[in-house]
């Protein structure tokens, strides 16, 4: 999921060198979404370790 993360910003800071202002923005924002997601799905597995034990 973190390569999904990377490649979306590389693609944005591309696009955004190059000029296509609204690529840019769309790849940026679609990989602030799969952080978000990344973030909760890292904590949900965090917190069910925890308990497991």
């Amino acid at each position: 999921m973190l390569r999904w993360i990377v490649i979306f910003l590389v693609i944005a800071l591309v696009a955004a060198v190059f000029g296509f202002g609204g690529i840019a923005e769309g790849a940026a924002d679609i990989a602030k979404i799969i952080f978000y997601i990344f973030i909760v799905l890292l904590v949900l597995s965090l917190l069910s370790r925890l308990f497991r034990r």
